[in-house]
């Protein structure tokens, strides 16, 4: 299929998509038969909307195949559990933007595959912690006191920062972290190899596993069994650590890991 007949077919998809999004009515009866079949009673209490108006739309679902009613109940067909799949994780994508839309606005979005973009749902839950004025260091300390807690660590390291470096040899010297894993860039091995302390306490550390990779690298994620945290850089090439997400509930971590496994293929 041609980019131009694609074109049209997503198009034309669109269209059904757009009938389903441009009333109320239609989504909040996909949604809330997402849950599980409900009769005419239990969605006119959950919906607080007439019968005559809830009739209305179902039938209208019904023409197009999103619902069908079985008996008493109306419940979705498997077009219709699919697009309200899509449309709940469409919903959880505009809020996970707009919850901490100051970090996605302000940053450069190049370094996240549009695979890895399109989940990022995932981190609805995720936190947005900047530094201040009267506070420069918020966002750095906030890191550095996060990672302190953890036992393994995952590191895609785009920027070679000797005081990032300075901190993760202290938790490596110390009894808590058994295990760190870096992802970098030609460069900034180089770098680190160059630099006699932390080709010792880095490279030839048996803690230490480094991988380097051709692309230049446009994330700092790092991440655990308990958290990740997330910064980028500014839209003009710079990096930014005055602001991060941090998030430690499970769907994170899991977008967290398919980055990682994104940059290590």
């Amino acid at each position: 299929m041609s980019t131009a007949e694609a074109k049209k077919e997503l198009a034309k998809e669109f269209s059904g998509v757009k009938y389903i999004l441009t009333s109320g009515m239609r989504s909040k009866l996909l949604l809330a038969i997402y849950d599980g079949p409900k009769n005419l009673d239990e969605l006119r209490n959950e919906l607080k909307k007439p019968s005559a108006t809830i009739l209305h739309g179902l039938k209208e679902l019904e023409t197009i195949n999103l619902i069908r009613k079985v008996q008493k109940y109306y419940e979705l067909t498997s077009n219709g559990f699919l697009l309200t799949t899509n449309m709940v994780k469409l919903i959880e994508n505009w809020y996970a933007i707009n919850k901490n839309k100051l970090f996605w606005n302000s940053h450069d979005l190049d370094g996240i595959p549009d695979d890895v973009l399109k989940d990022v749902y995932l981190l609805k839950d995720a936190e947005y912690v900047a530094s201040t004025t009267s506070d420069l260091s918020n966002a750095f300390n906030t890191y550095i006191k996060l990672i302190s807690k953890a036992k393994k660590l995952k590191i895609i390291f785009p920027i070679y920062s000797e005081n990032h470096f300075k901190h993760l040899i202290k938790l490596l010297n110390g009894k808590k972290l058994k295990k760190l894993e870096l992802i970098v860039s030609e460069e900034i091995l180089k770098s680190i190899e160059e630099n006699e302390m932390l080709k010792k306490e880095l490279i030839n550390n048996k803690k230490v596993k480094i991988e380097c990779v051709e692309r230049k690298l446009k994330v700092f994620l790092t991440y655990s069994e308990d958290f990740m945290a997330l910064t980028l850089f500014f839209k003009d090439g710079h990096y930014d650590d005055s602001q991060i997400l941090i998030a430690k509930d499970k769907n994170a971590i899991k977008w967290a890991k398919v980055l990682d496994n994104t940059y290590k293929k």
